[in-house]
């Protein structure tokens, strides 16, 4: 037998009549701590931990409906192809958050909150990179909950045992043990992002530390970073996807968002150049 991690036969529990999911409760604990990173890290650029809270009201709604629509429009066939189910595409909870439609329309989100509180959107995103990292690792364990995200085969001893999944549950045999999904177990996908993304934030936090990166700098990098990593990951997975000139969807959109990434870091380092400091020396009304 192959050493493996089981995986949960359940992601929803019964409070009375109230069900609890756990990819909703992994989504809902990374939002709150990312939350609690901003609001510590713009105190520490003079404003108070209560904005964070402030503009979340608006970046979390956006950034949740950027991710689904992410998500739905690079994922259509469960919801718009042959036997699909238009109203599925609403159901959140059963999986299906992309975390490019989420920062696009979180970072909208954001922004708009920013010039309605007077918060310099770049404090803001320096301010809530890392902990959107953290954030992310957090929420890759609700896809561990729903048994998905996993990669190819592996030997590896910390092979992933993936079953089939009915809306939050596992399908069950005649005897009523869970089905495995064959050729397991598998790469897991989840854990390895989660790790990643936490070794991002904490790349992006020592560098700050450590050189004082110009405003704007630090959310570049986490810009460029994570899809580094996702790339890798992407290239591992094994579940059906949309491809372009032979590869994934998100790998092309991982290139972009890299380039985009790497081009907000020098524009920004050029910026602070020009102005002659590091971010302290930037305007606070700069957006």
């Amino acid at each position: 037998m192959i050493a493996a991690i089981p995986s949960p036969t359940t992601g929803v529990w019964q409070l009375g009549p109230l069900p609890l999911r756990a990819y909703a409760l992994c989504i809902l604990a990374g939002i709150v701590v990312a939350i609690w990173i901003c609001g510590r890290r713009l105190e520490q650029r003079g404003y108070v931990d209560d904005d964070a809270l402030t503009v979340a009201y608006w970046a979390v709604p956006f950034g949740i409906v950027g991710g689904r629509l992410y998500h739905v429009i690079t994922t259509p066939q469960p919801y718009f192809g042959e036997n699909g189910r238009p109203l599925d595409a609403l159901k959140i909870w059963h999986g299906g958050l992309g975390i490019w439609g989420a920062v696009a329309l979180g970072a909208l989100g954001a922004w708009i909150g920013c010039r309605k509180n007077g918060i310099d959107f770049w404090d803001l995103a320096d301010s809530a990179a890392p902990g959107v990292a953290v954030a992310q690792a957090m929420g890759r364990w609700g896809n561990y909950f729903n048994n998905e995200l996993y990669g190819r085969h592996t030997d590896l001893p910390w092979g992933l045992k993936v079953y089939e999944w009915d809306n939050g549950e596992a399908v069950r045999n005649a005897t009523g043990d869970p089905v495995l999904v064959p050729g397991g177990p598998f790469h897991p996908m989840f854990l390895y992002e989660a790790i990643w993304c936490l070794l991002i934030a904490f790349v992006v936090v020592a560098l700050d530390r450590r050189v004082g990166l110009a405003r704007g700098r630090s959310f570049a990098l986490y810009v460029m970073l994570y899809p580094v990593g996702r790339i890798v990951f992407e290239l591992m997975r094994s579940d059906p996807a949309n491809h372009v000139l032979g590869l994934r969807v998100n790998v092309w959109v991982c290139i972009a968002v890299f380039l985009g990434g790497l081009a907000l870091f020098v524009a920004r380092g050029r910026r602070a150049q020009n102005t002659g400091g590091t971010r302290d020396d930037v305007s606070l009304s700069e957006t």
